[in-house]
């Protein structure tokens, strides 16, 4: 079974201060590969493994068992900057801009990604040249860069570890500073005219100072407004009385679809507002977000380059719309290696406007553990084996779910060494939804409802289908891990 490491995408810098870097190497295993959060707190190391690969709703488990552990780079932030000219206009669909210029009447017309194109031709490009086609996509990738630029920040933020006197096992030795900091960083990117700024929640996490860095080399002192560990996401807020911050336009996750071009722009390693390209290679990911017990559905998964200090830069589309912040990788070695997550930016426009309002994003919770159900354990329940939905393992006790009934399993089922749990309510549907997997539980409750709201599910209990109403409350705030939503 491979372990998967979440770790940060935010990068930390030298204390010059202090006179050394404070950054650690983290101990990787070679062996097996892990899961990068791109995070930049050296907070202590903690560790929560699944069992039997059961995902947890809500849990943060996904349906791989993970390993969670903190990721520090001690890898200094380069100070150069590259000056571009900044374009402000971006072409809305293929055939407008600078296609247009390049292909002139030989630019072929892209379907839109709901458009069923089954038993029509594909866009013909047999009127270019190779040399034409290079140079059509260098002019998009250009126009996205050049239009997202003035929208993207670099965010370098500092935290206190303490004086000289709280550490009795340093000397003191002339030229040792009285206190020591931290310094890493990470990426944002301005949501609107009003100075906010999003990033993620692990960037600026327990912050002493946040500094906000324009692609022009211009510094703003930043006001952290409120973050939400459980989607990875965090707001700050700055004063720009010049005008000089420029808001991204923000896309429609729920549009996305395999294959289309996904554009990264961020600091990664500190090297300044960067570009990496590839291109969406999953869509509907339910993975953990490395601050919370609690999971994050619908994440967009890309092959485009990410690593530490990309963390809570915009993932873009073809037209240089946000699609999703991006937040972890999976690697061996703590970089990338083709397999990146980013928080779908419809997740951010429910979460985002609550932290700029009250710091803080409530939760519906439903109050239960749980896991897709499998086949052998459809056949164990009696069940056909083709029947679908979400196992209850375990409900909350005094949870929204316990208050109506719902039941966990009570019996386990052996099978090839494994204990998997049986005997439980299987949802098959909410409010007329259908739930195949958990991660449909999980999404529906993150996408479609609030606290408070009485929501009907469709069950199967001892072989029978019946329905049962539930009043979902309010998501608590767990400090340790616990499997439950």
């Amino acid at each position: 079974m491979f372990g998967i490491l979440l770790s940060g995408c935010s990068f930390l810098q030298p204390d010059f201060s202090a006179g050394r870097e404070t950054g650690s190497e983290t101990n990787l295993s070679s062996s097996e590969p892990q899961t990068v959060a791109i995070q930049n707190s050296p907070a202590p190391s903690s560790q929560t493994k699944a069992s039997n690969g059961n995902t947890t709703t809500g849990a943060g488990k996904g349906t791989t068992p993970v390993t969670a552990i903190n990721q520090q780079n001690g890898v200094a932030e380069s100070e150069a900057t590259t000056e571009t000219e900044v374009v402000t206009e971006t072409a809305d669909t293929i055939g407008a801009g600078p296609l247009s210029d390049i292909l002139g009447d030989n630019v072929p017309e892209v379907s839109s990604p709901g458009e069923d194109t089954v038993g029509t031709s594909r866009p013909q490009l047999s009127g270019l040249t190779p040399l034409e086609i290079v140079a059509a996509q260098d002019e998009v990738l250009r126009d996205i860069y050049d239009s997202t630029l003035p929208s993207v920040v670099l965010i370098r933020v500092s935290r206190s570890l303490g004086s000289l006197a709280d550490r009795p096992n340093i000397p003191d030795i002339p030229g040792i500073p009285d206190d020591f900091f931290e310094r890493s960083g990470g990426t944002g990117f301005v949501w609107d005219d009003e100075g906010h700024i999003v990033t993620n929640h692990h960037v600026v996490t327990q912050a002493d100072r946040v500094t906000v860095v324009l692609p022009n080399r211009v510094e703003m002192e930043a006001e952290f407004l409120g973050s939400d560990p459980d989607s990875d996401l965090a707001v700050l807020k700055v004063s720009d009385p010049d005008g000089l911050l420029t808001p991204v336009t923000l896309g429609d996750s729920d549009q996305v679809y395999m294959g289309q071009l996904a554009v990264a722009m961020g600091n990664p390693f500190g090297q300044q507002f960067s570009i990496t390209t590839g291109i969406i290679s999953g869509i509907g990911r339910t993975i953990r977000s490395g601050h919370s017990p609690f999971s994050i559905p619908e994440v967009l998964q890309t092959d485009a380059p990410i690593n530490p200090g990309n963390s809570g830069g915009p993932l873009l589309d073809r037209n240089g719309h946000v699609i999703g912040v991006n937040t972890q990788i999976i690697s061996r070695t703590g970089v990338n290696s083709g397999i990146g997550f980013a928080v779908p930016i419809n997740i951010a426009k429910q979460v985002i406007p609550s932290l700029m309002e009250g710091g803080e994003y409530q939760y519906s919770w439903l109050g239960i553990s749980g896991t897709s159900i499998l086949p052998d354990v459809a056949d164990a329940m009696d069940l056909p084996r083709s029947t679908q939905g979400a196992l209850v393992i375990e409900v909350v006790p005094d949870g929204p779910a316990a208050n109506s009934g719902l039941l966990g399993s009570d019996e386990i089922f052996e099978m090839e060494g494994l204990e998997l749990p049986v005997g439980g309510d299987v949802i098959v549907a909410i409010d007329g939804a259908p739930v195949e997997t958990i991660d449909d539980v999980i999404a529906f409750l993150v996408g479609k409802t609030e606290p408070d709201q009485t929501v009907t599910m469709d069950i199967i209990r001892d072989g029978e289908q019946q329905q049962i109403t539930v009043t979902l409350g309010t998501r608590p705030d767990l400090s340790n891990p616990a499997p439950e939503n």
